[in-house]
């Protein structure tokens, strides 16, 4: 359905209703993503303050089919917040509306706005003896809506779930306006459709989240961290069993970091400390959260005992102040930062059942040479089965002379990612830069339900076009 641009004449109608501050300058930072991959062109930009001034825009966007993008932290990696090829888009920011409406802590919730920014969040939890666990490198700049609307996962999925699972109840403005009023912070609700569910994930093309209530939980007594040296994946896989054994549930998360990684922050950022002076070919960063009791540090310790038993692990650091707990989550966070400044050829954000990661990694690392003699930095999640892989020049060489590799290497991955029964995009969503991978990996019954969902919900085809589905 064709669209058309959101042109003066237009403007000059929503200005004649919606107060001045709704009304932004198009800032660069609207029209990047962090990878460089899209660039935006020219937009409306609106922040409103309020959900009725959110549901006046939409509202008008449907009567003369201007399109929205919705444009939260910008912090997304698949390029779901750049629009380049829309005729003058209403690019739409709720970050006016950041504030926290409310903290039931009896119900352990949070309602929240969309633009208030994660790190925020934790904060107002923690300042009420509560904990938010939704925890990744851009906490400080991500937003709510975003995190939802993506379906965010990060490092504590392990135990907590991704952001869909922390959602109790949603406040959204549909396509035709139409204000969704779910806001209940009701851990129990069987009354039919799911549509927070739905918009979870739906990445700005089913309706555009709002506010939220969000579950908490109680904060862990104790934590405590320790970097152990591995000989293998199929070590740690072990090793994570032995760590359930001892901790239960107290295992908040489990990482799983490849030389390589370790190898870019020497080289690029040095000031980040390493836990080992030789670089181990693999470790796993274990974080425990206990309430009651032994302390952390003493399950650790018992951890690195019965895996050097079993001949898992060959060296360890287990962190013994909360200074040295952070050391070490600082190393796992900036190997993203790493990466973007060695510059990838291509990266993969997949998913595959726990068990089958050794399995994946062993397959994958035999694959890519093949195509050239690339460095992989293999990093990620083992303990909720998501890896970043991702796939860099040799060293010293540039990347530009390698980039028309890319799309083999990418097909090579994702093909062996599906044979094993994974994903593509485990946490980052699709956007726009995976639409293509949907429609060739993806069911052809789930993609006919998609579609079919997307035609009854947003017929003029206005909620954020090209992201997740083609248009």
């Amino acid at each position: 359905m064709q669209l058309t641009p959101a042109t003066p004449a237009f403007e000059a109608t929503l200005r004649a209703t919606l107060p001045a501050p709704v009304f932004r300058p198009l800032e660069p930072r609207y029209l990047e993503e962090p990878r460089g991959k899209f660039h935006g062109a020219d937009a409306l930009v609106l922040a409103p303050g309020s959900v009725e001034e959110v549901s006046t825009i939409i509202g008008r966007a449907q009567g003369e089919r201007v399109a929205v993008v919705p444009y939260g932290g910008g912090t997304g990696l698949v390029c779901g917040q750049v629009a380049p090829d829309l005729p003058r888009p209403i690019l739409l920011t709720l970050e006016r509306m950041n504030g926290i409406r409310a903290l039931h802590a009896a119900d352990n919730v949070i309602e929240v706005e969309a633009g208030a920014v994660l790190a925020h969040v934790q904060d107002e939890a923690e300042a009420a003896g509560r904990l938010f666990p939704l925890s990744l490198a851009s906490e400080g700049t991500a937003q709510i809506g975003g995190l939802l609307a993506t379906n965010a996962g990060g490092v504590n999925v392990l135990r907590y779930g991704n952001a869909r699972d922390l959602c109790l109840g949603i406040e959204a403005v549909l396509p035709d306006g139409t204000v969704l009023r779910g806001l209940k912070r009701l851990y129990k609700d069987n009354t039919g459709y799911d549509l927070r569910h739905l918009l979870c994930g739906s990445e700005g093309t089913l309706g555009i989240i709002t506010a939220a209530s969000l579950k908490l939980s109680p904060r862990p007594r104790a934590t405590g961290a320790a970097v152990l040296q591995v000989e293998s994946p199929k070590a740690a896989l072990s090793l994570l069993e032995i760590t359930r054994q001892v901790a239960a549930e107290g295992v908040s998360a489990f990482e799983l970091i490849h030389r390589t990684g370790q190898a870019f922050l020497a080289e690029v950022m040095p000031q980040v400390r390493l836990p080992f002076g030789t670089l181990p070919e693999w470790v796993t960063l274990i974080e425990l959260g206990v309430s009651a009791g032994p302390p952390p540090e003493e399950l650790l310790t018992e951890i690195f005992e019965k895996a050097a038993e079993a001949g898992l692990v060959s060296d360890g650091v287990v962190a013994q102040s909360e200074r040295q707990r952070l050391a070490f989550w600082e190393m796992r966070e900036s190997i993203p930062v790493a990466n973007r400044l060695i510059g990838a050829i291509c990266s993969h954000d997949i998913s595959v059942p726990v068990s089958i990661v050794p399995e994946f990694i062993d397959r994958a690392f035999r694959l890519v040479p093949d195509v050239g003699p690339f460095r992989i930095n293999c990093f990620g999640h083992l303990g909720d089965g998501n890896l970043h892989f991702n796939v860099y020049p040799p060293k010293g060489e540039a990347r530009s002379a390698y980039m028309d590799r890319a799309p083999e290497v990418v097909r090579r991955v994702h093909d062996l990612v599906h044979a094993l029964g994974g994903s593509f995009s485990a946490e980052h969503g699709v956007g726009r830069l995976k639409v293509g991978d949907l429609e060739h990996y993806g069911d052809p019954g789930r993609l006919a339900a998609m579609r079919a969902i997307k035609a009854a919900l947003d017929p003029a085809g206005i909620m954020n076009p090209g992201a997740v589905l083609t248009r």
